[in-house]
């Protein structure tokens, strides 16, 4: 008997599920059961004793320790929420604006390229464990470096607030360029993979589309606001999601839950700020998600 043949949606619906097959495999045999195990930790106090450890039920007790009575979480939490809701527009509007130069026909585009997703590979762990162990030397000289250090500090931050507010910007806004100057060196470290992410965006857009709206007499401006942006929304909230997660994934938050595990030895009170942490991200993934995703246009 000939079987009938797949719908359209039925063959986007079976790639879609061959796409997340390693992950949900990798999910069910790598971190199903740690993340159960984490449940049990963050409701219970954990002793260890020779040839293993010990489980008291506490119920809620490490929940109300880690937001009423630990005396730093609160404050690093919040810090860095505010640190993230700061970050993630200036490393947006960077990447996207790199990518459009990127875009553009010059000579050595491609080291240009390679020269802005370089700091990505630099932050990688395997760099890392190697300058650690010894075997690189990204820093160099530390009296160079410390040079460096005073010079870059040295640089007049209120001056550039006076050129802003005499310019007629609000207060509000100068000060958000400012701190955008100031960060430009962690900006431009997080911005590897968006503009990455942007820069193949741009390059699956029609040119032709771009040929027929200069026939029309439309500015780069307009070509950009009414073709380029619509056409490259959903990747704005691909790289949002990107950015706030990996914002979150190297935050001091994570430090501090690190620390309060394997210094301290509190291990169910680490579990609950694990979880606390969690749903906050969950929650604000869930929130910029669903209102993002009104505004995308998908082609």
């Amino acid at each position: 008997m000939r079987m009938a043949p797949l719908s359209l949606a039925r063959k986007r619906s079976l790639l879609g599920l061959a796409f997340i097959a390693p992950w949900l495999l990798g999910f069910a045999f790598l971190f199903a059961a740690p993340l159960l195990q984490s449940i049990r930790f963050s409701l219970s106090k954990l002793t260890v004793e020779p040839g293993g450890y010990a489980l008291q039920s506490v119920g809620l007790d490490n929940f109300r320790n880690a937001l009423f009575v630990d005396a730093s979480f609160n404050r690093i939490l919040t810090q860095s929420v505010a640190e993230m809701a700061l970050n993630v527009p200036m490393i947006l509007f960077f990447s996207l604006f790199s990518a459009t130069l990127l875009n553009q026909r010059f000579r050595g585009r491609a080291l240009a390229r390679a020269v802005f997703f370089l700091p990505v590979i630099l932050a990688s762990s395997a760099i890392s464990a190697a300058e650690a162990s010894g075997l690189i030397n990204l820093v160099g000289d530390a009296t160079a470096v410390n040079e460096m250090a005073g010079s870059s500090s040295s640089y007049n931050a209120m001056s550039m607030v006076m050129l802003l507010g005499d310019a007629g910007l609000p207060d509000a806004f100068a000060d958000y360029i400012v701190s955008a100057i100031l960060r430009i060196y962690d900006i431009i470290t997080s911005s590897g993979v968006q503009i990455l992410i942007f820069l193949a965006a741009l390059q699956s857009v029609p040119s032709a589309m771009y040929e027929v709206a200069k026939m029309e007499g439309a500015t780069a401006y307009e070509s950009f606001w009414k073709i380029t942006f619509p056409l490259v929304s959903p990747l704005i909230l691909t790289n949002v999601i990107y950015t706030i997660i990996d914002s979150f994934s190297g935050s001091a938050v994570t430090d501090t839950i690190f620390k309060t595990a394997f210094t301290t030895q509190n291990f169910g009170l680490s579990a609950a700020m694990s979880w606390i942490y969690t749903v906050i991200v969950g929650v604000i993934l869930a929130v910029i998600g669903w209102t993002l995703s009104r505004k995308v246009h998908y082609d």
